[in-house]
This record gives C-alpha cells, sequence and structure tokens, in this order.
C-alpha cells in the first residue's frame, strides 16, 4: 500500500526541469531512499512534496487524496514532517523549549504557558533522551554543536507523531556515534509502521537503512528496486560516475 505517489510531477526553474514528468509510489511502513547525483532532483522533489515549492505539474495523492496544490501550512494536516539539509531551529529557545513549541502545537506563547505539563515534558524527555540531548535540555539551541543541532531538529520532527517523515540527508556533518543515533531512530519510526522517505549520499547508510530506494537523474525516475540490486545498477552507477 502506497503512504504517498506523485503522479507526472513537474517542477521547472527558468525552463530547466528539476523534477520531470516524476510517477513514484512510497509504501507505507518502510524507509525509501531517494538518491541520485548532484543536481537530480533530490532536494527539489522534497521541497515539493512538503509545500516549500509548488509543483508546475502532475499530482501528489496523500493516502489516496489526489493534491495538484500542497499548500505549507496544510502539510501537517496531511500527515506530513520534514528536516531540511541546513538546519532550522528557534535559536534563543532551550533545547527544552525548542521540543515543546511543537508539541504545543507549534505555538511560541503555549510553549512556555504549558512547559510544565507532565504528558509534553514526560514525551519531550523520552524524546531527547533517545537522541542524547536531555542533559542539554537546558541549553539554548545556539550553544549546541552542529551535530547537536541536526540531532534536535531529528527530535522535533519525532515527537510531531505523523505518518510520513521526509528526512533530507539528516546524516550529513555527523560522527559516527551520532549516526548510529538517528539509524536507531529512523528504524524505530518503521517499526511503528510510520513511512520514512530519505534523502542520503552515503551508499552504505541507504544499504543499511532502505527497504527500497529510488534513483533519479536529471530531475527523472531512472530506476528503482531493493537497495543492493538497484545500487549495483550499471546505468546507476555510470549516472554517479558522470557527476
Amino acid at each position: 500500500m502506497n503512504a504517498l505517489k506523485t503522479k507526472n510531477l513537474d517542477k521547472h526553474f527558468d525552463g530547466v526541469k528539476a523534477v520531470d514528468n516524476l510517477s513514484v509510489g512510497i509504501q507505507k511502513g518502510l524507509i525509501t531512499g531517494i538518491v541520485g547525483p548532484n543536481g537530480s532532483g533530490k532536494t527539489t522533489l522534497i521541497n515539493t512534496l512538503s509545500g516549500m515549492l509548488r509543483m508546475d505539474g502532475g499530482a501528489v495523492e496523500i493516502s489516496d487524496v489526489k493534491l495538484s496544490r500542497i499548500k505549507p501550512h496544510h502539510v501537517p494536516s496531511y500527515g506530513i514532517t520534514r528536516t531540511f539539509q541546513n538546519v532550522r531551529l528557534f535559536e534563543q529557545m532551550t533545547v527544552l523549549d525548542n521540543i515543546l513549541v511543537v508539541l504545543t502545537e507549534r505555538n511560541l506563547v503555549s510553549a512556555f504557558f504549558e512547559k510544565h505539563n507532565d504528558f509534553h515534558l514526560k514525551k519531550a524527555e523520552a524524546t531527547l533522551r533517545h537522541v542524547g540531548l536531555w542533559e542539554k535540555r537546558n541549553q539554548l539551541a545556539s550553544n549546541l554543536s552542529y551535530g547537536q543541532r541536526k540531532l534536535l531538529e531529528i527530535a522535533r520532527a519525532m515527537v510531531m507523531d505523523t505518518d510520513i517523515y521526509l528526512f533530507d540527508e539528516p546524516f550529513a556533518g555527523l560522527f559516527p556515534e551520532m549516526v548510529k543515533i538517528v539509524s536507531t531512530t529512523l528504524k524505530q519510526l518503521r517499526t511503528e509502521n510510520k513511512t520514512v522517505i530519505l534523502v542520503e549520499h552515503d551508499m552504505s547508510i541507504i544499504r543499511e537503512l532502505c527497504d527500497h530506494v529510488i534513483v533519479m537523474d536529471a530531475g527523472k525516475l531512472l530506476t528503482e528496486g531493493n537497495p543492493e540490486k538497484v545500487l549495483n545498477q550499471k546505468e546507476v552507477i555510470e549516472a554517479y560516475l558522470g557527476e
């Protein structure tokens, strides 16, 4: 069963098609990797699916609801959350308050007035402990290291408890210990029957984590299937060597 699928999806910039007539299905409860050489359209696809960019043609279907336009403020109601290549946090709020903002319907005022709600605090604590940031809960987000900031953004995505998670290069710049934490987090989401879409350059991570992989090249679908089989295909190797 597909949690999400695209039908003839197009996105272009000044005549250049970053996503070109793309039709793919993302299976529910699995980790699907989106890979391809630089400029293949991976991040543009994620930005379109999350409403950051307006699609120029085609449609996206989420849980059998067909959409020809996705507005960013409607994305949570579709059961989608995402992370970014460039971490986006509330810099002058503590690590804990960055989580509580999400748990209190992403309302800054509510985050402060409801921060002692036991349910919210317990959920925030469990999530921060999972990513190894509970001991830093009272630090400002701006004082975290790059890797810790990425972990905090992933924690913010986790507590939203949605159906579909879009991760755009969550492993970039992380030390091996942090890579293990993020890998465990994504596997945990899969055990909860969540759908994970992962953009990643490290093929060893794709092989370890992904149940299915979609390869893009010049905005088009090149091939898709089992990671071990797909990543060894001649056309995939040639696409990467041609970067």
